[in-house]
């Protein structure tokens, strides 16, 4: 996971290590005066649950982390838990290792298989010594959350694809495509969608001879066009006009010339050469597959700096 995620995800575990840790502090309060009735404990959760809308599961286990009540949920009383051992369970370990309240990393739960966290209160007496634990499921989908969008940074990044093609390499050579032949065509028509038929993101597969296009008007749909659209500039006829963005990250003025360095890439050598290559106009990434079968993801500009020494000669692939 790269720094910028981790730091996404520890944002909402503080947040939610903050909801959570005063109000399970206050239901342990209540279940220590309840302590071996049962029934009276199950009541207790039952009502809590209804100020915790989205909490999955509420039960409570003893010293030993087995489990002394039944599951609590929003549909009833679950039994079929009761007496269940959780203690080699890792959303555990912490509280069992003394920590007073915990909240457990991400997993996927073990009937839907759905992410969940729990957290888990440590119940002692007056004198500390232990009583059992109180411990709550949550099913990621339903946490009260601020959930912003993660945003991916724009550095390069760089990762190496399927290790038996690439210790092939050398044994294979490009083999003339349908795009191959009229790539500067096709190279044109593409620029023209782009800057004037409302296409942020297009995708180019050289050695398929296809690409692949999202639009503006429809972009939860992409559209895929052979060779034989691809060579045929009356396309355009089926594209509304657009404007270029104002808030596109790729200057207008530079589109084509992204798109023509990827042609060079396509022919710079023999066994290294360009398989596929997308840019999107919105967040300014260039991506680039190679014969290797490696990926690189760079800002535009960045790779415009580029020359085809740099690929070739600096041990990239």
């Amino acid at each position: 996971m790269s720094d910028a995620l981790q730091a996404a995800v520890a944002r909402q575990r503080m947040l939610l290590h903050g909801r959570l840790a005063g109000v399970l502090a206050r239901l342990g309060t209540s279940c220590r005066a309840d302590w071996g009735d049962r029934g009276a404990l199950e009541r207790l959760l039952g009502e809590a649950l209804r100020t915790l809308p989205y909490c999955k599961y509420l039960y409570l286990l003893d010293r030993q982390a087995h489990q002394v009540t039944a599951n609590l949920s929003h549909e009833g009383v679950l039994p079929e838990n009761l007496g269940r051992d959780r203690s080699q369970r890792p959303y555990l370990a912490e509280a069992l290792a003394g920590a007073p309240f915990s909240l457990s990393a991400a997993y996927l739960s073990r009937n839907q298989r759905r992410p969940s966290l729990t957290a888990v209160e440590r119940l002692t007496n007056a004198d500390g010594t232990l009583l059992g634990f109180l411990g709550a499921d949550f099913d990621l989908r339903d946490l009260p959350l601020t959930r912003e969008l993660y945003r991916q940074p724009d550095q390069w990044l760089q990762m190496k694809g399927d290790p038996a093609i690439r210790g092939g390499l050398f044994y294979q050579q490009r083999v003339e495509s349908l795009m191959d032949s009229r790539i500067d065509a096709v190279l044109d028509l593409v620029t023209e969608l782009v800057l004037a038929h409302g296409v942020f993101h297009a995708k180019l597969h050289f050695s398929s001879s296809r690409a692949t296009l999202w639009l503006f008007d429809d972009p939860y749909r992409y559209r895929v066009l052979d060779f034989e659209d691809l060579n045929n500039p009356g396309i355009c006829l089926a594209y509304p006009r657009r404007d270029y963005a104002d808030d596109a990250m790729i200057p207008a003025a530079q589109v084509f010339g992204i798109l023509r360095a990827f042609r060079d890439l396509r022919f710079m050598d023999e066994n290294i050469y360009l398989r596929a290559g997308s840019l999107n106009v919105m967040n300014g990434i260039v991506s680039l597959i190679f014969s290797c079968d490696g990926s690189h993801y760079m800002r535009w500009d960045e790779f415009l700096e580029k020359n085809l020494d740099f690929w070739i000669g600096a041990g990239v692939f």
